[in-house]
């Protein structure tokens, strides 16, 4: 807890931004798909959906979300990166938070930029923790 608040912060700080209201969910394989079927219609597993509520422009302040976070998924790419679980989880944190902002992954390069991102806020956290 006391990691997510400060990776907040530091998104906060580094982006102008200011977070109302954040909830992160955490649920298994099926809970996930079921989620990505519902709300996206595509069928797997995936690591982290976020839903953005505020209808406050990018770039705003009183940014409002929930991230939904496969826990089993997030272990296993930690595994699969050479990764530790506890840096796994903090970066599909900021992941989701990027999204909340108005960071989008559709593109190569938009994916480049968020992966870039999400090592700079990683990087940080480790710096200042």
């Amino acid at each position: 807890q006391a990691s997510a608040r400060k990776i907040i912060s530091l998104i906060e700080e580094q982006e102008e931004v200011t977070f109302a209201f954040v909830e992160v969910v955490y649920v298994d394989e099926d809970e996930i798909v079921l989620i990505n079927m519902d709300h996206l219609d595509r069928d797997y597993v995936t690591d982290i959906i976020s839903f953005k509520y505020d209808e406050s422009p990018e770039g705003n302040n009183g940014i409002e979300g929930t991230l939904f976070c496969c826990a089993p998924r997030i272990a296993e790419q930690a595994e699969e990166f050479g990764e530790t679980t506890e840096n796994e989880f903090r970066r599909i944190l900021i992941h989701g938070l990027l999204h909340l902002i108005g960071y989008d992954d559709q593109t190569t390069e938009d994916k480049k930029r968020m992966t870039e991102l999400e090592d700079k806020y990683l990087s940080l956290f480790q710096e200042n923790k």
